[in-house]
């Protein structure tokens, strides 16, 4: 039985990295330059991760995947406020249904929204200290969370018809047996 939960714990944090990765490139690499940041797509990739893998791991993914991409691509102020932000933002969607898209799924990007435009609103009035100039990235944040919202509604429908949970998440009948 310990051997399962070790394999468990190895299959989970392989795909955390993997999608951490994604959310690094997507957040990055394909952008969409703003007054104080940018606009990217990585939170597709969060949310999708937050329907696949066990909270800890989907809050992982957040965390490690969009704070590395501000760090690396020239924003450390915004590194705190980020993996904040990004690991709860996993925290509304389920992963325990057998298809990613749900109507929880589907209702959990409202308050994917809500954290993402309030986050950001709030750490930047804390970095600048002005409450008017906070508020010129929220249309971009909404942008942002919007082009995520749907990256993340094709992909996991994508995966839904090609039966990602089943095929890759439940453990081979061999392993199984042996349990």
């Amino acid at each position: 039985m310990e051997r399962k939960k070790e394999q468990e714990h190895l299959k989970y944090l392989v795909l955390a990295a993997i999608f951490s990765a994604m959310v690094y490139v997507l957040t990055a690499f394909v952008k969409i330059p703003t007054h104080q940041g940018y606009i990217h797509v990585g939170d597709g990739i969060i949310y999708l991760a937050a329907a696949i893998l066990p909270l800890p791991y989907a809050m992982l993914t957040g965390a490690v995947g969009a704070g590395l991409s501000d760090y690396l691509s020239g924003y450390p102020m915004w590194i705190l406020p980020t993996v904040i932000i990004k690991s709860l933002t996993a925290v509304s969607f389920t992963r325990n249904k057998p298809t990613i898209i749900t109507k929880r799924n589907i209702f959990a990007l409202l308050p994917a929204l809500v954290l993402c435009v309030g986050g950001y609103y709030l750490s930047a009035v804390i970095l600048y200290g002005d409450w008017g100039a906070a508020l010129i990235d929220i249309p971009t944040n909404c942008i942002q969370s919007a082009a995520s919202a749907a990256l993340f509604v094709f992909m996991g429908l994508s995966l839904d018809r090609a039966g990602f949970k089943k095929r890759f998440l439940t453990a081979p009948k061999k392993l199984r047996q042996n349990s």
